[in-house]
């Protein structure tokens, strides 16, 4: 009976023939090594497919640039500033636009601040997880997603007509406000989900309110976040056109605002008034507009991604 068990290894290990290194089957080795060398070729044709969908991307969008930089250059002078638009392409410039577009600007940002930033705080660190919570949340980050022209409509019917304010610079910055308002309140919402539990605990452990812990504790560790989808939404509303048409705002305006009741026009519509014209000088300045649009639209991203660093450092 010993015999026969201490032979029966070497006859089991002979008549399997499929122990390799390691007390391994030999079959099972080859299995898992072609697997791995299948999931290697699915990864290097994704890494490739990706490379290629950004790169198809950076050329398309270098090759528009340089398009446009072309064709613009020439016209891209401190007279594109400077000068009021004319029906006369050698003296048109595009100051009423960019003026017109940073008084924008300096009214959307801080309602829309103001007020995305305390609707978020508000649903995230005040209001219960119920089912009405839950659907405002569902409706918010479905309004991130409508197109701008119904915010066009809404700010027509509302601002332009229902409170009467015609076609003036605060009806166009309050239309925009509600444009940007869900982004905010969706950028917002996910910095301040994104500050540990931790901080809190501690703030309510040293004694702190609700109130100071989310000022003193929650939002400055949210504030870079905030901060950034703040300045990237102001670059969306920067860029749009389609809710300033819609309420009314003019295509050709040769004086600035002087107070928030006042006609107004932007740098998009500008240019678009300069693209439907038939005559290829005009054409040319929308070219040297859409730099200046771009330009600042670049600046804009840069602050936010050197705010968003600062006040990184500082937590």
């Amino acid at each position: 009976m010993e015999q026969r068990l201490s032979e029966s290894p070497a006859v089991y290990g002979k008549s399997s023939g499929l122990a390799g290194a390691g007390g391994v089957p030999e079959t099972l080795r080859d299995g898992e090594h072609r697997r791995v060398l299948r999931r290697r070729r699915i990864d290097w044709a994704l890494h490739l497919v990706f490379l290629a969908s950004t790169m198809a991307g950076v050329l398309v969008l270098a090759a528009l640039i340089v398009d446009i930089v072309m064709d613009g250059w020439a016209r891209f002078t401190p007279e594109l500033v400077t000068n009021h638009p004319s029906r006369r392409a050698s003296q048109a410039g595009m100051r009423s636009a960019v003026v017109g577009t940073v008084y924008m600007m300096l009214l959307v940002a801080p309602l829309a601040f103001i007020l995305g930033v305390g609707a978020a705080v508000y649903l995230e660190e005040y209001a219960g997880r119920g089912r009405l919570s839950r659907l405002v949340q569902l409706n918010i980050r479905t309004l991130a997603g409508v197109p701008s022209i119904v915010y066009g409509i809404l700010g027509l019917a509302v601002f332009v007509r229902w409170f009467a304010l015609g076609r003036s610079l605060i009806a166009g910055a309050l239309t925009m406000t509600l444009l940007v308002l869900p982004v905010i309140i969706v950028a917002a919402q996910e910095a301040i989900r994104a500050v540990p539990r931790s901080r809190r605990d501690a703030s309510y452990a040293l004694g702190a309110t609700k109130w100071q812990t989310v000022s003193r504790a929650v939002l400055p560790s949210a504030f870079p976040g905030i901060l950034t989808g703040v300045i990237l939404a102001m670059s969306r509303a920067v860029g749009e056109t389609a809710p300033l048409i819609m309420i009314g705002a003019l295509t050709y305006v040769t004086f600035l605002p002087g107070k928030l009741t006042d006609p107004f026009t932007v740098m998009p519509i500008q240019i678009y008034n300069w693209i439907s014209r038939a005559q290829p000088e005009f054409h040319e300045l929308a070219a040297a507009g859409i730099m200046l649009l771009l330009i600042l639209l670049l600046l804009m991203n840069f602050a936010a991604v050197a705010l968003r660093n600062k006040f990184r450092g500082r937590i």
